[in-house]
């Protein structure tokens, strides 16, 4: 398939060198990912949708990684989700064929690169699909879908979900007869297939209480329901709801009324999502995703490691430090772009100069895309060996 955004510089002598190696050669500070840990998260959640019989299909968003994304595609994903097109031109470029867009996206110059990479998928034997929640939305794409078969000579077709507003209180429209309407828009505009909804609720993800989140989806649920009877009563067709997260997936597949979940960040798991009440149906992810940091510095209460905010987004947090055993408990405290603060918890010792530490990252979609590689490790952090560097394709794909 033709090229559709210019491809990363090649990985460096020094970073193919370290393939083989001890996890000790590992610069600091790094993303590194215990492929042992991922590959356990992957092989539970193909598990639990074989086991509910429901589609999986993560989002791409959190590890901006082709690769990492045919690895869910061979352990039985329906394809993938992303929340740009720049995510999924870059994803395509790493042969992904099955894309979901679950966005909005309204600017024309955007919207023929959406159609420009309908019709390669489709002509790749791949699909495309795309969120709206307005008619402008809709008009807009069926423009820009035209021009491409125009200029193509294809009959390409893009699969449309309709998104829907279930709590999230940002993109879709609310629940009931303002998706009908749309559904009607949509199936005006031949390059345009409607597919079913899109109802995903962000909020719910980091609700602590197990309780409290299966009370929101609830509600959620109903409102899709609701939302998909509406529509079949006209005589179309809802052929799939699709939404969830990490922290709400179980309630979405034990719904009845969603036929795929976009869960992504189980694979990795980052400290704000152990922070939730573990509900007893969800599989027992473990944390997959680290920065590996030094300490540089040493004070009479404090130690100073050089990973600092540049390394590691805080938007849900700081991250945690993680523990080997019963090594003593530190926390990490704010210490600007390149430092982080660290402090025993409960009188323990302070590390040493010298002394390697691994942080828990708060978000793992951000911080991922802080870097342009993740160091691949198996055989565990402390005495594993690198098996691969994993080049992280869509870092910086923002439009």
């Amino acid at each position: 398939m033709p090229m559709l955004r210019p491809t990363k510089r090649p990985l460096s002598d020094t970073l193919r060198q370290l393939v083989g190696r001890p996890a000790d050669a590992i610069d600091t500070p790094a993303l590194v990912v215990d492929l042992d840990a991922m590959q356990r998260n992957l092989n539970r959640m193909a598990e639990f949708a074989k086991k509910h019989d429901i589609r999986w299909r993560p989002h791409a968003k959190m590890h901006k990684s082709s690769a990492i994304a045919r690895l869910q595609m061979h352990a039985g994903a329906a394809g993938i989700c992303v929340q740009k097109t720049a995510e999924a031109e870059a994803m395509a470029v790493g042969g992904l064929k099955d894309i979901f867009i679950s966005n909005e996206v309204i600017a024309p110059h955007k919207l023929a690169r959406v159609a420009k990479l309908a019709h390669r998928l489709a002509a790749d034997d791949g699909q495309l699909a795309i969120a709206v929640d307005s008619r402008e939305g809709i008009s807009r794409l069926g423009h820009a879908m035209n021009e491409a078969r125009r200029s193509s000579g294809r009959a390409a077709v893009i699969d449309v979900f309709v998104e829907i507003d279930v709590g999230q209180g940002r993109c879709g429209v609310p629940p009931g007869r303002c998706a009908v309407e749309l559904v009607h828009e949509i199936r005006k505009h031949p390059a345009l297939r409607f597919m079913g909804l899109q109802a995903y609720h962000g909020r719910a993800q980091h609700v602590r209480s197990a309780h409290e989140r299966r009370e929101l989806i609830a509600q959620v649920a109903r409102d899709a329901d609701a939302t998909r009877k509406l529509i079949q009563d006209e005589g179309v067709a809802v052929s799939l709801v699709t939404g969830a997260g990490t922290g709400s997936m179980v309630c979405e597949a034990a719904s009845g009324v969603y036929g795929e979940l976009q869960a992504g960040s189980f694979l990795f798991m980052d400290a704000d999502y152990a922070q939730n009440e573990r509900d007893p149906a969800q599989p027992q992810f473990e944390h997959a995703l680290f920065v590996k940091t030094q300490v540089i510095s040493s004070g009479l209460a404090h130690a100073v490691c050089d990973a600092g905010h540049k390394s590691h987004a805080i938007d849900s947090g700081l991250p945690r430090v993680h523990r080997f055993g019963s090594e003593p408990e530190l926390a990490y405290a704010n210490g600007g772009d390149e430092h982080g603060i660290l402090r025993p918890v409960g009188g323990g010792p302070l590390p040493a100069i010298g002394d390697i530490l691994w942080l828990i990252p708060g978000h793992c979609d951000p911080t991922v895309n802080l870097h342009d590689h993740l160091i691949g490790v198996k055989g565990g952090l402390q005495h594993g060996r690198i098996d691969r560097v994993i080049r992280v394709d869509a870092r910086g794909a923002l439009t």
